[in-house]
């Protein structure tokens, strides 16, 4: 992997862009063109059945009406399956992966942390109906320095991060996980650096460690806070956040850089998005980030919609 920036913006497209996925897409957009870096787009398409025909044109125009130019093609993770299937195979062949039968249940009675039942049982590809695909995992999670958050470490409460599960590479019913897709995308687009919410803080030890079982470096990661209606809440499409109106782009580009703890000068100050966007390259600064996992956003200073779930 070569040593020159690159960044990434990675969208569901299960919903339109939301003003918590424009902070993170600027605060990512901002890191790398500060650093003199690419910046790409990806869309995370890969559970398919989540996915509404035609948002991910809406979300890349929403990108566009900010003035969030990316860098390089827009690759979908649909498209990429056969790519997916020859790391699974090559893993399975060299017996680093192998065929998990259990159930949901199974590992609740676990205590619901998979605790390598099939690991050795050496299940057949013949046999393997419903099956998921575990890899083989053997080292503890380990504390890493985010860029923002500082040094952040396991959080041992939690399932899935005291130590490195066999984790799932593609699932019973046939599709590709996401901790596979997002590191084997990443590597592939040579991506470096990765600026996210906070809501994906606690996965990242074990993405971390996918990436070193497979042979990989991991990238360097930065996380924001996430917008939130309420505490524990995070603005998002099941929660009904309002997507973000296009024809304000300025207005949400000096509420984003507010929110992420800037002084930035207001809207009529600049002629456009794009005179925003340079200023808040020159002045952004990682250490100024504020430094909280989430933001509530108070209903009077929102367009979000904050109904019953």
């Amino acid at each position: 992997m070569h040593n020159h920036y690159v960044g990434r913006f990675a969208p569901s497209p299960s919903g339109k862009l939301h003003f918590g996925s424009l902070v993170t897409a600027v605060a990512s957009y901002l890191d790398a063109k500060s650093h003199n870096g690419k910046w790409l787009v990806r869309m995370e398409d890969i559970d398919e059945p989540r996915c509404i025909a035609g948002v991910d044109k809406d979300i890349l125009a929403a990108l566009e009406a900010h003035g969030l130019c990316w860098d390089d093609e827009v690759i979908y993770q649909s498209q990429q399956h056969a790519r997916y299937q020859a790391v699974l195979d090559d893993l399975i062949e060299q017996h680093r992966a192998y065929f998990c039968t259990c159930t949901r249940r199974q590992i609740k009675a676990m205590d619901g942390m998979y605790n390598g039942h099939c690991r050795d049982k050496h299940i057949a590809p013949c046999d393997a109906v419903n099956c998921a695909v575990r890899l083989k995992m053997d080292d503890q999670l380990e504390a890493f320095i985010d860029v923002i958050m500082d040094n952040v470490e396991p959080d041992t409460s939690l399932p899935h991060t005291a130590r490195a599960e066999d984790v799932v590479l593609k699932r019973r019913d046939g599709l590709f996980s996401y901790n596979l897709v997002v590191i084997l995308d990443d590597v592939f687009q040579q991506v470096n650096h990765v600026i996210r919410g906070c809501d994906l803080i606690d996965v990242t030890p074990l993405q971390r460690a996918v990436y070193q079982t497979l042979g990989f470096t991991p990238p360097t990661y930065g996380h924001v806070p996430v917008a939130a209606v309420a505490p524990g809440r995070k603005l998002s499409k099941q929660n009904r956040a309002a997507p973000i109106d296009n024809t304000t782009a300025l207005d949400n580009i000096v509420r984003v850089m507010n929110f992420l703890g800037f002084a930035f000068p207001n809207a009529s100050e600049f002629d456009g998005v794009d005179s925003a966007l340079n200023h808040a390259i020159s002045m952004w600064d990682r250490k100024k980030v504020v430094k909280t996992a989430e933001i509530i956003v108070p209903q009077h200073e929102s367009t979000y919609y904050s109904g019953p779930l």
